[in-house]
């Protein structure tokens, strides 16, 4: 398959405390087109450092990360970010939250209703269209979120802990919704998390990193079929999977932790 994303010796240090804090080290990555990728680790791992400079955000101290052959310099809208807040804007309804990207773009008349209305309805967001955000749940402002960056028409989609915040019916929801979308779509995601059984449901790779400094400690493909349900979840080879993962965020999670 066509590589995507290529992540090539990746280092990204911040000063901390009058000192040179390393974030991310040594960080190799090849990401398909199409592909589904989740992250996971401990807390302090790199994981949102990896996704900002993904995102144009940060910038590397050393090595280069390359979208579609082409060095990542500054944002772009062929890459679109979503995070954990909801970042909606509370004065636009969802209908024009979600054409805000396609405007920017010179997206008008026809075509903008069209494509808006295509992920209204696609998300389940048509009898909210015309609300906004502050009479939406959690979940459905979060749907208007996925709706504008996928509006957008971005080549590659970030997603930054996009259901933390939300209940668990919510959130297994919307990870069905985003699945069916993907499917459809078949857009490059990066989506990281710190529920493990999410990113062993959601992804065809998991990416298992290290802290101290950042880096990947492993890399377990989850060879199960798509789509995916509720028997997928509750299967043998998914727990088996999922345990996989586990141990190896508790591992990392381990080794921060200070012996008496």
């Amino acid at each position: 398959m066509t590589e995507k994303i290529q992540i090539r010796s990746l280092a990204k240090t911040f000063p901390l405390d009058g000192k040179p804090f390393t974030a991310l080290s040594a960080v190799d990555l090849d990401i398909a087109d199409g592909e589904f990728v989740t992250v996971v680790g401990p807390s302090g791992c790199g994981k949102t450092t990896l996704m900002n400079i993904l995102a144009g955000l940060e910038t590397p101290s050393s090595g280069e990360v390359l979208v579609d052959g082409q060095p990542v310099v500054g944002p772009s809208p062929e890459r679109g970010v979503i995070f954990q807040q909801y970042a909606l804007f509370p004065w636009l309804t969802v209908r024009k939250n979600i054409e805000f990207g396609l405007r920017i773009a010179g997206v008008r008349g026809t075509e903008l209703r069209q494509r808006a209305q295509h992920y209204i309805d696609l998300l389940g967001l048509a009898s909210h269209a015309d609300q906004l955000p502050k009479a939406l749940s959690g979940g459905m402002k979060q749907r208007c979120a996925i709706g504008r960056a996928y509006a957008a028409d971005p080549k590659l989609l970030l997603m930054d802990e996009p259901f933390g915040a939300l209940d668990a019916m919510t959130r297994v929801t919307l990870q069905d919704q985003l699945l069916e979308t993907w499917d459809r779509e078949k857009r490059t995601i990066v989506f990281i998390t710190h529920d493990v059984e999410e990113a062993v449901y959601l992804a065809s790779r998991v990416v298992v990193m290290a802290a101290r400094p950042g880096r990947i400690a492993e890399i377990i493909p989850v060879e199960l079929p798509y789509p995916r349900n509720e028997e997928t979840r509750l299967s043998a080879e998914f727990t088996e999977i999922k345990n996989r993962v586990w141990r190896g965020v508790h591992h990392q999670s381990a080794a921060l932790t200070p012996t008496a």
